[in-house]
């Protein structure tokens, strides 16, 4: 895996003002990317596309022994006395609640695409500070992409500093857009001049694929668990976008019930587009 704690390309550029005046950020990024690679040497001996999966009880959804080794590796390695934490494979425990700082992670974000095979995937980790994502880290092992940052030191994608896209609001847009979303139908109202809609799999890997500036813009109109957008939430603000819910609020994290009603995300001009368009459809 390039980009080792002994090299640390991937933190050269981000956080540098940071640094100078908060140690904690950088100690937070630090343990962020330690986490991800840490996970990643976890999931290495499962082979994607080729690995057995069971059902969860609560709601169907699949989880393989990679999601669990990931996971454990996480807790290990992020959450110091007084943190909370929140993960999509651990029990949630309340105490959380009363936490101003909590790590919010999805070790495997895209677990169908890693039992199909399919390149979209990514272990997410997101840092919390009174409800709001202030920093967080997604990496891809298959793609080898890392997107690493935080709201006071920017965003880097494997150590090179990026931003988000502003492309103009009469530019084609290019937009990330879950698969199973599309095979309902719920992007059919979209599809036109204006957007060139994408299939891509884990929401995580989506989000920090637009703060990269490698896509122009994500968004959904379902319910997604607060594990699936934290990270990506952070690193998209980070890189001077824009991370709302579909009508223009603010979003909040940490909640007891911990999901997340839609979201836009996208630079600042795209984004009020899109919000103004949802609203649109909507009524």
């Amino acid at each position: 895996m390039p980009g080792s704690r002994n090299e640390s390309p991937w933190t050269e550029g981000v956080g540098d003002e940071n640094r100078k005046g908060d140690v904690s950020r950088a100690g937070d990024l630090e343990r962020i990317l330690r986490g991800l690679e840490e996970a990643a040497e976890a999931v290495r001996p499962f082979t994607p596309g080729d690995i057995a999966f069971k059902r969860k009880e609560a709601r169907g959804d699949p989880v393989t022994a990679a999601d669990e080794a990931a996971d454990r590796v996480l807790r290990e390695t992020l959450p110091q006395a007084g943190e909370g934490w929140l993960s999509e494979e651990s029990v949630d425990d309340n105490a959380r609640l009363q936490c101003d700082r909590v790590w919010v992670v999805d070790p495997i974000d895209g677990t169908r695409e890693f039992i199909e095979g399919i390149p979209e995937w990514c272990i997410s980790i997101g840092l919390l500070e009174g409800g709001v994502a202030v920093a967080g880290g997604i990496f891809n092992p298959v793609t080898d992409e890392l997107v690493l940052g935080s709201i006071e030191g920017g965003v880097t994608l494997n150590g090179a500093p990026v931003t988000v896209t502003e492309p103009a609001l009469d530019d084609t847009i290019d937009v990330l857009a879950s698969r199973s979303e599309i095979r309902r139908g719920e992007w059919d109202r979209f599809q036109d001049d204006r957007f060139t809609v994408k299939p891509c799999g884990s929401v995580a890997y989506k989000l920090g694929l637009v703060a990269a500036g490698l896509a122009d813009a994500t968004w959904t109109l379902v319910p997604k668990s607060e594990w699936d957008v934290v990270a990506g939430t952070a690193l998209v603000r980070a890189a001077g976008g824009v991370v709302s819910l579909a009508d223009g609020a603010e979003p909040r994290f940490n909640k007891p019930e911990p999901k997340f009603p839609n979201y836009v995300a996208a630079g600042e001009r795209v984004a009020g587009a899109l919000t103004h368009e949802w609203l649109r459809v909507r009524s």
